[in-house]
């Protein structure tokens, strides 16, 4: 099994593209610590993981609170005495222009997406220094690369990431530890039905969206988790700072 007996934490693993990573991962041997502010979704994963190895732990909370980064991999190391795997998937967006997007939800885009891959990496880089070696699989978007229309926060803070992950893995290269991140295209999930809800006339939108990927339908969390699989596992070993983009051909279209 490709991560058998490692230890991986994964945000957002309520539902969506962190939910199926957590049960791939799982099928992998992977012991996991499952982090999401929806405690009842979190659990709701665990359900879906018995049988299959040990129980995860859980911790329910905001990714971009200081402070809770630390505990989640304090809490890790107590238990399984190492961190091998971070995949940062937990993501907010709230859509809207530049000028139509407040202040508030600014700040809680850029919280969540960028501050809890930052406050996340940083919690466990330190036990990855220690062991020599170690995996951060960082989310961005198709957008970040191609731009899009009404959702400036959400597509800047998505670009932040692709700089942060360029500029983590050359930081710790030579401590073992390999920075990735992945740039999906529009995937069926919870997040994306919420982004077309916003609309006045949610179909057009979201037909729109669809036949925008050269594949002429939307991607599925699961085609996700096996990138995110193969960036967290040795299969991946010669790779860092780099974006695999995961899309459907949005951008080649």
């Amino acid at each position: 099994m490709k991560l058998a007996g490692r230890i991986a934490i994964i945000t957002g693993g309520g539902s969506g593209i962190g939910r199926a990573t957590a049960l791939r991962f799982a099928a992998e041997g992977a012991q996991l610590v499952l982090v999401d502010r929806d405690r009842a979704a979190a659990e709701e994963t665990a359900g879906l993981l018995a049988g299959t190895g040990p129980l995860p732990q859980i911790h329910a909370g905001d990714v971009g609170k200081p402070g809770f980064a630390e505990r989640v991999a304090s809490e890790a190391l107590a238990a399984f005495g190492r961190i091998d795997v971070l995949v940062t998937a937990a993501g907010f967006s709230s859509g809207g222009t530049v000028l139509t997007t407040t202040p508030e939800d600014w700040n809680a885009v850029f919280s969540a997406n960028v501050g809890g891959t930052w406050l996340f990496a940083r919690a466990v880089i330190p036990a990855m220094q220690r062991q020599g070696s170690g995996a951060i699989v960082t989310f961005a978007s198709q957008l970040a690369l191609a731009g899009g229309r009404g959702n400036s926060a959400y597509i800047a803070a998505k670009g932040a990431i692709l700089s942060l992950t360029r500029t983590m893995a050359l930081d710790f290269a030579e401590h073992g530890i390999r920075v990735n991140a992945i740039a999906p295209g529009a995937i069926d999930t919870p997040m994306l039905r919420r982004s077309f809800a916003r609309h006045a006339d949610p179909q057009p939108v979201r037909e729109a969206s669809r036949n925008r990927h050269a594949m002429k339908r939307f991607g599925r969390a699961e085609e996700v988790a096996e990138a995110a699989l193969y960036l967290a596992s040795d299969a991946s070993s010669f790779s860092t700072g780099t974006t695999l983009v995961v899309d459907g051909g949005w951008l080649a279209a």
